[in-house]
């Protein structure tokens, strides 16, 4: 009875441990190899969709603004010296683009302006502070139907430039609109290509916030009115934009571009509703 169970009892020889530890060496080796081939594959899908978000970005808010340019009707302030040294609408560039407009509304009249006046009230002087600087910093459209230069502020009231008073009555309530002048462009920002957006006038001589990372080129073609190219700065009224983005990581076993990044390119044809537009 002793010896039958001691045969029954028996463990397992070495040559079957060996056997069984190499089956499970390649049963753990084959899951570990599809865990990395699916964690690498969710990476490089994040990395992708990044990459088309960065793009999507670049191009919305660069359409947003070229469409607006010329807004407020802002000839009155480019023909008197322009905004902070630009005297066009859009001042055209290959691989950079500076466009003019009010695009940013920062109050209404407090009470109605007349023809021929030179001082305007806005509805609290938290709002006519925007105009407190230099001078450079004072571009303004009124109901974007005029744009002038304030001169200085007291208060909530403004006074504009007395050698233009204003040419349109407009009556309390009226939008404000302060006008800048934003460029768009590449720059280097440790190594890392990014589209900036340049604004001015700011509170500092210019500001170049980062609008997305990671874009290699930005291309601008400029097109007249029948669609014929042109770096006429008065005669666009169409701009083409064409923003290339590549993923943030290389991926030394993609062979598809060059040093293993993938690229997504989109382009955008804008146009620019302002332009030749006097009311």
């Amino acid at each position: 009875m002793t010896a039958y169970r001691l045969r029954a009892c028996k463990g397992l020889t070495l040559i079957e441990l060996l056997v069984a530890m190499a089956i499970s060496s390649i049963l753990i080796a084959a899951i570990y190899r599809t865990f990395m081939g699916q964690h690498k594959t969710y990476t490089v899908q994040e990395q992708v969709v990044d990459m088309q978000q960065n793009v999507r970005v670049a191009i919305n808010r660069m359409m947003r603004e070229i469409r607006m340019a010329g807004f407020g009707n802002v000839s009155d302030v480019l023909e008197s010296g322009g905004v902070n040294g630009f005297t066009d609408v859009i001042t055209p560039n290959d691989n950079t683009i500076t466009i003019v407009g009010g695009f940013r509304q920062i109050s209404t009249l407090a009470a109605d302006a007349a023809v021929g006046q030179n001082k305007i009230t806005l509805a609290n002087a938290t709002d006519a502070s925007e105009f407190d600087g230099a001078t450079h910093h004072h571009y303004i459209s009124i109901g974007g139907l005029e744009s002038n230069t304030v001169q200085s502020r007291t208060g909530a009231d403004l006074t504009l430039d007395p050698n233009h008073p204003l040419k349109v009555t407009h009556p309390a309530g009226t939008p404000i609109f302060k006008i800048h002048a934003i460029m768009y462009g590449l720059r280097d920002d440790g190594g890392v290509r990014v589209l900036f957006r340049d604004l001015y006038p700011n509170t500092v001589s210019s500001q170049r916030d980062t609008v997305a990372e990671n874009i290699e080129n930005v291309q601008f073609e400029y097109f007249d009115a029948d669609g014929n190219p042109t770096a006429i700065p008065a005669n666009i009224r169409m701009v083409k934009v064409t923003v290339t983005a590549r993923t943030g990581m290389s991926d030394p076993e993609f062979k598809g571009g060059a040093g293993g990044f993938r690229r997504r390119t989109i382009a955008s044809n804008i146009l620019v509703r302002n332009m030749g537009v006097n009311p």
